[in-house]
């Protein structure tokens, strides 16, 4: 559902059965070794450092429950990554014996289920020439927006929010056409092959025609645009019903932050340049907003359903909701969905030393093994906290334990999804 999915980063609002874990291994539990060799001793270049999971700062003071219950949630997704990705780091079958686990674990023995199903690795960038060693990565945030929108067009419904088109092709992570440059990820079937995709002015100016249409109106360009950003959304239509409004694809286009593009331009300083500022900037100064999101060449297309269970968000690209601080969209190249991440300082609105989070979604600039955008929930007050959750932060990574011996029979990994949840 991202990045600089936002042009800015977001923030921080953070809003069951019964059988206990054995305290200790059963016999049939497999060798450190069996252990070592399902983890890669480097992943994109960084070192994973193994540390004991209990003595990390915070740990005993964080919500066990709340990420158990982002576990098993995504546990219940159609899939871990596209199946055409190799090198992902978390083996599935090993993930879907720990989430077949899950399953029994009371709430209050969740830190002993990660303890016990999960080891721990610090993600460590390794001194390289005259680069030091970094043990830290970059945290941002996302939210969804919360809109007015129509069924119908109409005087302060002027705003389309298109279907997917029929002749978009997209590509998945990891895959090329021949023919179409990589810096393109969908294109548009010919004769002769895949095309590029036209970009936000050509669509603008009505180049798909009728291979698409319109699913509703919003208030202006301003709002679509941050629906396009953010990927998804709550919208309230005039009669009081919401609807959600969801990521169904993009032409492909390389994204460019329209907050950069503010500041470089001199228009906002870069201090205190939050959502809700820029968008106001760009309110207030209609010919250089149009201008501006123009050159964003990206362009998000979106489909509608209704809002089952409004403390959950919208599907990430695990293909369940996303839990409000406990989902994070990481590089999916990566690492595998349903991996758990422990955040090694302190978040803005939380008072311990850590965070236990869930990869449970992806964006095109969440890039690199410590590299997370963390969602933080729906609606005004999380996207005025948008702007506070743009920092340094340590990433520990939580790779299943080798399953005993036929505890992962009958319990397959479950089958990829395929999409990208955010532009």
């Amino acid at each position: 559902m991202l990045c600089l999915r936002v042009s800015l980063p977001a923030a921080a609002v953070f809003a069951a059965a019964a059988v206990s874990i054995p305290a200790a291994p059963s016999p049939a539990a497999p060798s450190r070794a069996a252990e070592a060799s399902r983890v890669p001793p480097q992943v994109a270049g960084a070192v994973l450092e193994p540390v004991a999971l209990a003595a990390l700062p915070g740990w005993r003071e964080d919500e066990g429950a709340a990420s158990l219950d982002a576990f098993r949630l995504t546990c219940a997704g159609p899939g871990p990554n596209p199946p055409q990705i190799e090198g992902v780091t978390g083996s599935p079958a090993d993930l879907a014996a720990a989430c077949a686990a899950a399953a029994e674990v009371k709430p209050n023995e969740a830190k002993k289920f990660f303890e016990a199903r999960f080891s721990a690795y610090r993600i460590v960038r390794p001194a390289s020439g005259t680069e030091p060693e970094r043990r830290v990565g970059f945290l941002t945030g996302y939210f969804e927006p919360e809109l007015t929108g129509s069924l119908e067009p109409g005087p302060g419904y002027t705003a389309p929010v298109l279907a997917r088109p029929d002749d978009l092709v997209s590509l998945a992570p990891g895959e090329t056409a021949p023919g179409l440059d990589p810096l393109y990820r969908a294109g548009r079937r010919t004769e002769t092959g895949l095309v590029p995709y036209p970009d936000r002015a050509a669509i603008e100016d009505g180049a798909l025609g009728e291979r698409t249409r319109p699913l509703l109106w919003l208030r202006d360009a301003v709002d679509l645009f941050v629906l396009q950003v953010q990927g998804s959304g709550r919208v309230r239509l005039p009669d009081g019903r919401g609807m959600r409004v969801l990521y169904d694809g993009k032409n492909g286009q390389p994204y460019t932050s329209i907050g950069k593009l503010i500041v470089n331009e001199g228009h906002l300083p870069i201090n205190g340049l939050s959502l809700e500022r820029w968008t106001a900037w760009l309110r207030a100064n209609p010919d250089h907003a149009r201008r501006l999101m123009r050159m964003n060449a990206s362009y998000i297309f979106f489909r509608t359903e209704p809002v089952t269970d409004p403390a959950l968000g919208p599907p990430g690209a695990a293909g369940v909701p996303l839990s409000p601080g406990r989902s994070m969209a990481v590089d999916g190249n990566l690492w595998r969905y349903g991996l758990p991440f422990w955040l090694e300082g302190k978040l803005p609105g939380q008072p311990g030393r850590g965070h236990l989070v869930v990869a449970a979604d992806t964006g095109s600039a969440i890039v690199g093994p410590a590299r997370g955008d963390l969602y933080v929930g729906t609606g005004a007050a999380a996207g005025r906290a948008a702007g506070d959750l743009h920092d340094r932060m340590g990433f520990v990574v939580l790779i299943p334990k080798p399953a005993p011996d036929g505890a992962a029979k009958g319990a397959a990994a479950p089958e990829a999804a395929a999409g990208e949840a955010r532009p």
